[in-house]
C-alpha cells in the first residue's frame, strides 16, 4: 500500500494536465498488480465550442480541409470522394472545411463557363480584393491552359476617397463579369457588306419535326430560353422541320418581353428553304419567304439557307437571285446554302450571288468537306456550318463498347438521326472500326475531363473554314448545355489531333464512296 501511494505521488505531476487519461488496475496471475495507462477520447478533448453571445457551434478540433478538391492535386471522382468523407466522419473526424470559390467542377479538372460565372458572382458578393485575386489564380490553375480566351471585367472601378484610418477599408467593386471573348464563342460569316455573327455551337432543331419524342410547346420554348441564357444563342431550323419556325416565333417574343434589349441582339435564327423543283418566279420566292418571316415573327430573317434537289434544273440560280433581291429589300439579312457541292458553289459565286456560308454534313467520320469544299471556301471567304457533327449521338459514351450486331445487346437506334448516321458508319468502315474511333475519343475526353461529343465538336470546329457546328436539341426532353459550353474551353493539343486523325484516316474515303458534300441527297 505504501509502495502504491509513493508511486501515485510520483506519477501525478507528470499527468496533471491529462484529465482524459483513465487509470485502470488489472489483476493478473503475477504476485503484483500492474498499472495500465490507456487514452480514451472524450468530448472535451475531441470537440470544442465556438461561441459569441447566443451564437455557438461545436466542431471537431481536427478539421478536414477540402481545398484539395479544387484542382491541382489530381482528378477527383465524385463517388470515391463521398465514400472517403463518410470514412472520415465514421472515425470521428466529422467537421469539413470548404469555400464557395474552391469549386469541384462536376468530376472534371476544368471549370465550365457557367461555373466561372458563378465563381465570379460569389467573389463579387464578398467584395474582397484578396479573395478576388486568390480566386482568379485558382481559376487559372483549374483551367490548366491560358486564360487569354476569357475576360474578367469590373462594371465600376475602385473609388479613391479620404477615409478615417481607424475604419476598415471598403472597396467599391462593381459586379464582376466573366465572359468568353467574342472570337472564341462567336464568329462572323460574311460576304462583302453582308455579315452575321453567330454562336459557334449552333442549336439544331431538326429534332422538333417528329421521331425524337413528343414536343410540348411551353416546355420547348422554356428550353430554348435556357439554352440562350447559357450563351447558346443561335438556333437552326427549316420550313420543313415541323413546328420549328413557329416555336422560334414564340421564343423570340418571350425574349422581347422577358429579357433586356442587349440580350435580344445576340439571338440568331437561321432557317432553310427547301422548295419543290417548280419554276422559281419572283412572286413564288417572295411568298415562300414571307411564310417563314410570319412563322418566326421577324421583319427580317437573320439567315436564309437555300437547298436544291436537282442540279440539272438550273432554277436554283433564279431562286438565289430573287433571294438576293429580298435581301436588298431588308427581308433577309444574309443568304446562304445548305448541302451544295463544291462545283455548284463556285458557279453560284461566279454569278455574283453573295453567299456567306454553306451548311454541310461534317464529322470525324465524314471529312469530305475538307477535301474540296474547304479549299474553295478559304479562297472566297465562304464559311462552313456543319451538321451531323456528333452523328445523332453515335459519337458518345452511350455507344462505346457496344455490339449492335447482337439483337437487344446495345442501345437501340430509335431516332431518324441515329439511323441516318449508322448508315454513314457502315459506309465508312463498319461498327468494329467505329468502336476503335470511340475508344480513341474516350481517351482524349478523359484526358481533358470532358465527354466524347465535346471532343467531336471541337475537332470539327478547328477544321479550316468551319464557322459553326450543329448539335441537335431535344427541347423539353433532354439538354446538353454543359457539354456544349465545354467546347469553348477545350483545347486539343497535337497528340490529341494526331491520334484522332490516325483513326479517322483508316476509314474509307467517303468522297469516293458517296460523292461531294450533299451528294447523298441526289443519288
Amino acid at each position: 500500500m505504501a509502495m502504491a501511494m509513493a508511486m501515485a505521488a510520483t506519477v501525478k505531476p507528470v499527468f496533471a494536465n491529462l484529465s482524459h487519461i483513465k487509470y485502470t488496475t488489472t489483476t493478473t496471475t503475477r504476485p503484483r498488480a500492474s498499472v495500465k495507462c490507456c487514452a480514451v477520447r472524450t468530448e472535451e478533448t475531441q470537440r470544442v465550442t465556438l461561441a459569441n453571445g447566443n451564437d455557438s457551434l461545436d466542431i471537431c478540433r481536427v478539421l478536414n480541409g477540402m481545398w484539395q478538391t479544387s484542382g491541382g492535386w489530381g482528378r477527383i471522382d465524385r463517388d470515391d470522394a463521398v465514400e472517403a468523407m463518410l470514412r472520415y466522419a465514421d472515425s470521428g473526424l466529422s467537421t469539413f472545411d470548404m469555400a464557395d470559390h474552391c469549386f469541384y467542377a462536376r468530376t472534371q479538372t476544368r471549370l465550365s463557363i457557367k461555373d466561372l460565372a458563378q465563381l465570379a458572382q460569389s467573389v463579387q458578393k464578398s467584395r474582397d480584393l484578396h479573395n478576388l485575386l486568390l480566386s482568379y489564380f485558382e481559376m487559372a490553375e483549374l483551367l490548366h491552359h491560358s486564360l487569354s480566351k476569357f475576360t474578367f471585367t469590373f462594371n465600376s472601378t475602385i473609388t479613391k476617397t479620404k477615409r478615417d484610418s481607424t475604419r476598415p477599408r471598403k472597396l467599391n467593386l462593381g459586379p464582376i463579369r466573366c465572359v468568353l471573348s467574342e472570337e472564341n464563342r462567336r464568329t462572323v460569316v460574311k460576304n462583302g457588306k453582308d455579315s452575321l455573327d453567330i454562336c459557334r455551337v449552333v442549336n439544331g432543331m431538326w429534332q422538333t419535326s417528329g421521331g425524337w419524342g413528343r414536343i410540348d410547346q411551353d416546355n420547348a420554348t422554356d428550353a430554348m430560353l435556357k439554352y440562350a441564357d447559357a450563351g447558346l444563342t443561335t438556333f437552326d431550323m427549316a420550313d420543313i422541320y415541323g413546328p420549328a419556325e413557329d416555336l422560334y416565333g414564340i421564343f423570340i417574343n418571350r425574349v422581347r418581353r422577358e429579357r433586356p434589349p442587349e440580350f435580344l441582339e445576340k439571338i440568331r435564327g437561321l432557317t432553310k428553304w427547301v422548295p419543290p423543283p417548280v419554276k422559281m418566279t419572283s412572286s413564288y420566292v417572295r411568298e415562300s419567304i414571307n411564310v417563314s418571316r410570319k412563322r418566326m415573327d421577324v421583319a427580317s430573317l437573320d439567315m436564309l439557307q437555300f437547298h436544291w434537289w436537282d442540279y440539272s434544273n438550273t432554277g436554283y440560280l433564279d431562286a438565289l437571285k430573287h433571294l438576293t433581291d429580298l435581301k436588298e429589300e431588308g427581308k433577309i439579312k444574309t443568304v446562304a446554302l445548305t448541302n451544295f457541292d463544291t462545283e455548284r458553289l463556285q458557279i453560284i459565286l461566279e454569278n455574283k450571288i453573295p453567299i456567306v456560308s454553306n451548311q454541310v454534313q461534317h464529322s470525324i467520320v465524314d471529312m469530305r468537306p475538307q477535301q474540296k469544299m474547304a479549299e474553295l471556301c478559304q479562297l472566297t471567304g465562304v464559311k462552313l456550318i456543319t451538321y451531323g457533327t456528333v452523328m445523332g449521338g453515335l459519337l458518345s459514351e452511350k455507344f462505346l463498347d457496344t455490339n449492335l450486331s447482337i439483337p437487344f445487346a446495345g442501345p437501340s437506334l430509335n431516332t431518324p438521326s441515329l439511323q441516318k448516321y449508322k448508315r454513314m458508319v457502315d459506309a465508312w468502315g463498319g461498327w468494329s472500326q467505329f468502336q476503335v474511333l470511340l475508344q480513341t475519343l474516350k481517351k482524349v475526353a478523359s484526358k481533358h475531363g470532358v465527354s466524347i461529343p465535346t471532343v467531336a465538336v471541337k475537332y470539327i470546329l478547328d477544321q479550316p473554314a468551319v464557322a459553326g457546328s450543329m448539335i441537335g436539341v431535344r427541347l423539353g426532353l433532354s439538354d446538353h448545355i454543359q457539354e456544349s459550353n465545354a467546347v469553348f474551353s477545350l483545347v486539343l493539343d497535337n497528340d490529341d489531333v494526331n491520334s484522332i486523325q490516325e483513326i479517322s484516316k483508316k476509314g474509307k474515303d467517303l468522297l469516293r464512296v458517296i460523292g461531294d458534300c450533299g451528294d447523298e441527297y441526289r443519288r
